[in-house]
């Protein structure tokens, strides 16, 4: 499978580094949601982290409503940062040689 132990200790090397590199750039990314009309803005970074939350006054006096819209930003929230994940560990992949880079059959 492999031609010798130095070139998988190299693929290794070369995919933790990958893997560096995109915990990076994943953290650098922001996601940002409005529910409500805006009345619920929510902001994440590329690792699902919640990095800013506004709310609406208007809301306050309503929580029923408020519960209603906050889910909603969460849940686009994390769809956008999960597809946001899923795409750039697709990129590195093909980036080592397309969708087999162990060369599985």
């Amino acid at each position: 499978m492999f031609g010798n132990m130095g070139d998988m200790s190299k693929m290794l090397e070369g995919m933790q580094e990958n893997a560096a590199k995109l915990q990076a750039e994943l953290e650098s990314k922001t996601f940002s949601v409005k529910s409500g009309g805006g009345m619920i803005e929510l902001s994440l970074n590329g690792k699902g982290e919640v990095i800013d939350l506004n709310i609406d006054d208007s809301l306050l006096d309503d929580k029923d409503s408020l519960q209603i819209l906050l889910i909603g930003a969460m849940n686009d929230a994390n769809k956008m940062v999960m597809q946001n994940q899923q795409n750039s560990a697709l990129g590195m992949l093909g980036s080592m040689g397309g969708a087999n880079p162990f060369g599985v059959k």
